[in-house]
C-alpha cells in the first residue's frame, strides 16, 4: 500500500485532513484531465464531480490499480457524461470575441493567448486521441496507466497518440502557412 492509498484509508475511515490531503495530491492532474476533456471553464466542475463521485465510492476500492488511475477513470467518465448531457440539451459552446482575438495574436510573450492557442488545437482533436494524449503527455501515465483509465489495450493508446502527435503537427504547419498565403 503506498502513501496515497493509506491517506485514501484513512479519509474513509472519516479523517478530513486525510480527505483534504487526498484532494491537494491529486487535484491537478485531475483538473488537467477535466480541462483536456471537457473545456477549462467547466473543468473546476468536472473536477468537483469527480471528488464527489470518488468520497462517495473510496469505500470500494479495492486497489487493483493505483488510486490516481482509479481517480482518472472516474474523471474520464464524469467528463463523458457532461459531454452527453450537454449534447442531450443541444448546447453549442461558441468562444466569444476575446476568446477568438486571443488566439489571433502571435506575440510570444502572450502566454494566455499561447494557452488558448493549445487549447483550442487540442480541442481539436479526435476525443479519443485527445483523451490518450492528455493523459500521457499531459498528465505523464505510462501508456499502461493510461489504457487503463481510458479503458482499453496498450497499443491502443500508443496508436491514439502517435495520431494525435501527427495532427498537432498537421495542425501548427497549417497555422505557420496561413500568413504566407495571406500575404502571397
Amino acid at each position: 500500500m503506498d502513501e496515497l492509498e493509506r491517506v485514501a484509508a484513512a479519509a474513509v475511515d472519516g479523517d478530513p485532513l486525510a480527505a483534504a490531503t487526498l484532494v491537494r495530491a491529486t487535484q491537478s492532474d485531475v483538473w488537467r484531465l477535466c480541462a483536456a476533456l471537457g473545456d477549462r471553464e467547466s473543468a473546476d466542475d468536472l473536477t468537483q464531480e469527480t471528488y464527489a463521485r470518488a468520497f462517495a465510492s473510496l469505500h470500494r476500492f479495492e486497489g487493483r490499480s493505483s488510486l490516481r488511475t482509479w481517480l482518472l477513470a472516474i474523471a474520464r467518465r464524469v467528463c463523458a457524461d457532461a459531454v452527453r448531457s450537454r449534447r442531450r440539451r443541444r448546447l453549442t459552446l461558441v468562444r466569444d470575441d476575446a476568446d477568438l482575438e486571443a488566439l489571433g495574436r502571435t506575440d510570444g510573450a502572450d502566454r494566455v493567448g499561447e494557452g488558448a492557442a493549445v487549447t483550442d488545437l487540442l480541442g481539436r482533436l479526435d476525443p479519443d486521441r485527445r483523451e490518450a494524449f492528455a493523459l500521457t503527455q499531459l498528465l505523464g501515465l505510462s501508456y499502461a496507466e493510461a489504457a487503463e483509465v481510458a479503458g482499453c489495450p496498450v497499443g491502443t493508446i500508443r496508436s491514439r497518440v502517435a495520431r494525435a502527435r501527427a495532427d498537432l503537427v498537421e495542425a501548427l504547419g497549417d497555422a505557420r502557412e496561413e500568413p504566407d498565403a495571406a500575404r502571397g
